[in-house]
């Protein structure tokens, strides 16, 4: 049945006009995203079929190009879509630290790393540059590895502070299994790169294990 012959109340659109975004399923509010289903499948069948073949939104945004394009009817043009959807996504939630706002909380560097790693399907090794007021100067990805690790050289590190004229840093990295627990590799490295930026006068606030909607804090956790 085409979108426009459903009953009103049961058009995604009109629901989320109605009753907001937050009333639809993942489902509807593909279909929104969508706009068209395919020849002998209707908008709805779609996004069903969706997230069912993805597990869910997580696993259709993360898709890569191939993964994405081989589903009939979606193709470069609706990829392309979703990437724009997603940094868009990515630099709202950054903004208020690309302003210099300082960051307050363990929960802002959370709320920020999350939007630049939770997402990725490969481990990403960052650095959160920062002044002696702590705002942040530039968010870096520093190293790119397989789902298996990233190697980190700490000179590197040690070289991009410096030319950033960096007070501190927090590091955070992702652990594409979605699983946030920090590895004893983890603690050791963070120890390594703490004693380098040590013998230059920079402070290691953090660093932080970013998993599918979990961020763990090795500060906190006293792993430092």
């Amino acid at each position: 049945m085409p979108n426009t012959d459903w009953p009103c109340d049961e058009r995604p659109r009109e629901r989320l006009l109605a009753h907001g975004a937050g009333s639809l399923s993942d489902a509807e509010l593909l279909a929104i995203f969508l706009r068209t289903g395919t020849p002998g499948m209707p908008v709805m069948a779609l996004a069903r079929h969706l997230t069912e073949n993805f597990g869910g939104l997580r696993g259709l945004m993360t898709a890569s190009r191939r993964q994405f394009c081989d589903v009939k009817g979606l193709g470069t043009a609706k990829y392309a879509q979703v990437q724009a959807a997603m940094e868009m996504a990515r630099r709202v939630m950054d903004e208020p630290l690309r302003q210099g706002d300082p960051l307050r909380s363990p929960e802002d560097t959370r709320r920020f790393l999350c939007s630049r790693l939770g997402t990725y399907p490969h481990e990403v090794f960052s650095g959160l540059f920062l002044d002696n007021r702590h705002r942040v100067i530039q968010y870096r990805e520093l190293f790119r590895g397989t789902i298996d690790g990233a190697a980190v050289y700490p000179r590197e590190v040690v070289r991009q502070a410096l030319e950033f004229n960096a007070a501190a840093v927090i590091f955070a990295h992702n652990h594409p299994s979605g699983v946030a627990e920090p590895s004893q590799a983890d603690i050791s490295l963070t120890r390594r790169l703490k004693e380098a930026l040590g013998l230059v006068d920079i402070r290691v606030l953090d660093h932080m294990v970013v998993g599918h909607g979990e961020v763990i804090s090795l500060a906190e956790r006293g792993l430092m």
